[in-house]
């Protein structure tokens, strides 16, 4: 059974470091989100896989801020707000129904007040 989990910990940090790394290429696509999610997923089945993304030269600070602090840089903090906007954007301009059109900005709108609202990493 132990195996089991581990190996549903694993695929799920698997899981999220690929669609972290897609992310790299798609614009619009997260990818410290998905990192994070799959560090907290290797703390569960895959302690190395964790170390490797925590000390990563370029994602690993990233990680380490929001872990120790809940901290998110400005620029991520902007690129997040862009994306958001154009999606509200493009939502406004669809054939959405107008469900879709009045609750998924307002859940947009939600996200980036708790976005902001997080620290900024310190120096």
């Amino acid at each position: 059974m132990e195996m089991v989990r581990v190996l549903c910990w694993r695929s799920l940090a698997i899981l999220c470091v690929a669609l972290g790394m897609i992310g790299v290429i798609v614009p619009g696509l997260p990818t410290v989100p998905f990192l994070l999610v799959a560090a907290w997923a290797g703390t569960r089945g895959w302690p190395r896989l964790e170390q490797w993304l925590l000390n990563h030269p370029r994602y690993g600070a990233s990680i380490r801020q929001w872990r120790e602090h809940g901290a998110v840089s400005r620029r991520a903090k902007c690129a997040a707000s862009t994306m958001m906007l154009i999606s509200i954007i493009l939502i406004a301009l669809s054939g959405a129904h107008n469900v879709i059109k009045i609750a998924v900005p307002l859940f947009l709108c939600g996200t980036l007040l708790w976005l902001w609202r997080r620290p900024e990493p310190r120096g």
